[in-house]
């Protein structure tokens, strides 16, 4: 044990004194194993915590191979036998390691020990690593260190290649859109249409490609001209930032109430684009929608002012006016639309929104049950979550059979975005490896099982997911044929919320690169 003590510090001493983070984290955990005898080690990849596919982990895991080798007190697996062994295993080489894996990789490989880790993108180009040295008999942690360094690595999309020039989301491509709504009191049929048409909507935007992949989808909501909000605030509120998260979305939407107020819309636009949190990558559709029906050129904060600044940062900023065209261009509306280079449209809030019932509607909810089984809550928060999506499928239900079609066709479009919730998903998306699951998060359930009961029970659930996803993908597109001869059809519809958003995403996301249907 001294003799281990004294030959790493005599190391240390006679290192580099400008030695890099990666060599002063390798340092660390040497010097925090506490054992006489030789150490046998499997250094795995160190993955990203949001799961993103990237040159990083097996460019630090070679990196921290090669510093650890160089203790002749430590034997390191060579990394081609760990990938081969860890394939065999079904294993992804992750830093989630449970005492059943480590130790069924302590077996298979004959190592001691395990080092491992992850990533986690910092400002400025940063990336912060956390590292352990995990026993693989008890899965203890006999060491760990924490060093930020400098990213010098590619993210990759799941595809062969590098990630496309500015994409967010590891190689997926982003659309921010913000809806400001105006909530004074005679503003009840823009919420019932916004609301109504939220679906169709962002299923617009999920539908659509870009660089052969679908967008990663945040939205924002903001309410403006409520008296119930304080004038200090501009009688403005963020209801909420941007989230992937369209459950969370219905659920404030179906919340706002109209109360009569003051519409501050310079004052919304400006609030909206200085605190959410905008992209600063140029090929991000990157869009604001509001939607009122008094002056713009209400309050102390200039509109021109703040739709100069949208613009400025690549925002494009679309004025929905609630009633006759020129009203809208007398209150300045479209003027405002004019200086983002952007769209005005007038809408009649108080129409109902058109509704086309199709053949395919009955089989969609026959469907909808079947996913609804699918969901395994596991985590923190995870059963609160499933009960909600369960309570706003209730909630949808009495706005008819189209709106409901929307919305079973978006929740089969969601994995990513609920797979923090919802093992499936999480396994789907490769956030999870199956192997790699805590007992502790599953659901009641599961926990009783035996670990071959489980991972039956699992495999089922993704199989009966992969079917259910393909057939609604089936009967959407089919729905969607439908829907199209019937509006040909039909002489004329009222324009709303969700067209006047359809047609103006339609014109600017091309410019951005995206492709529809």
């Amino acid at each position: 044990m001294k003799k281990i003590i004294l030959l790493l510090i005599f190391s240390l001493m006679c290192s580099n004194a400008a030695a890099g983070p990666v060599e002063k984290l390798a340092d660390k955990l040497q010097n925090g194993l506490k054992t006489d005898k030789q150490l046998k080690i499997a250094v795995l990849e160190f993955n990203y915590t949001d799961g993103r596919n990237s040159q990083g982990p097996m460019i630090i895991q070679e990196r921290l191979t090669t510093l650890l080798a160089q203790n002749k007190n430590l034997i390191i697996i060579e990394r081609n036998l760990l990938k081969k062994i860890l394939g065999e295993l079904k294993l992804e080489a992750s830093g989630a390691i449970d005492t059943k894996t480590a130790k069924k990789i302590g077996k298979l490989l004959g190592v001691d020990a395990i080092a491992s880790g992850t990533l986690n993108d910092l400002k400025n180009s940063k990336t912060e690593i956390n590292a352990r040295i995990i026993e693989t008999e008890s899965a203890k942690i006999l060491s760990a260190a924490s060093a930020i360094i400098k990213k010098t690595w590619k993210d990759t999309s799941s595809n062969a290649g590098d990630t496309p020039k500015n994409a967010d989301y590891a190689g997926k491509s982003l659309v921010q859109i913000a809806i400001l709504l105006d909530t004074s009191g005679s503003m009840n049929g823009l919420i019932n249409q916004t609301k109504n048409q939220l679906w169709s909507i962002i299923n617009e935007l999920t539908s659509s490609e870009k660089d052969g992949d679908n967008p990663i989808v945040q939205v924002a909501v903001y309410e403006y001209g409520n008296s119930i909000i304080s004038k200090e605030n501009g009688f403005i509120r963020q209801v909420l930032p941007f989230t992937r998260d369209l459950d969370e979305v219905a659920e404030e939407l179906f919340a706002l109430r109209t109360r009569g107020g003051s519409e501050f819309c310079g004052e919304a636009i400006d609030k909206t684009v200085k605190e959410l949190k905008w992209s600063k990558k140029d090929d991000v559709y990157k869009v604001i929608f509001i939607a009122g029906n008094e002056a713009f050129t209400q309050g102390t904060v200039d509109f021109r002012k703040a739709v100069s600044n949208a613009k400025n940062k690549g925002i494009f900023i679309n004025t929905i006016f609630c009633g006759r065209k020129q009203a809208g261009i007398a209150l300045q509306w479209k003027k405002a639309a004019e200086l983002a280079m952007s769209e005005y449209t007038n809408i009649n809030q108080s129409a109902s929104v058109a509704k086309i019932d199709t053949p395919q509607d009955m089989e969609l909810s026959k469907l909808n049950r079947r996913l609804n089984t699918t969901y395994l809550a596991y985590g923190k928060g995870g059963t609160k979550a499933l009960k909600r999506k369960r309570k706003l499928d209730t909630m949808v239900a009495p706005a008819g059979k189209s709106v409901m079609s929307e919305r079973i066709f978006s929740k089969a479009q969601e994995s990513d975005s609920i797979s923090s919730w919802d093992l499936i998903s999480a396994i789907e998306t490769g956030k999870i490896n199956q192997k790699n699951i805590k007992k502790e998060q599953l659901p009641e359930k599961l926990k009783k099982m035996s670990e071959k009961e489980r991972d039956k029970h699992i495999e089922a659930q993704l199989a009966e997911r992969k079917k259910v996803k393909a057939e609604i993908f089936k009967l959407q597109k089919e729905r969607k044929i439908y829907i199209a001869e019937k509006e040909k059809e039909a002489a004329s519809s009222p324009s709303t919320m969700g067209k006047a958003v359809i047609n103006a995403i339609h014109k600017q996301a091309s410019q951005k690169g995206f492709k529809f249907k």
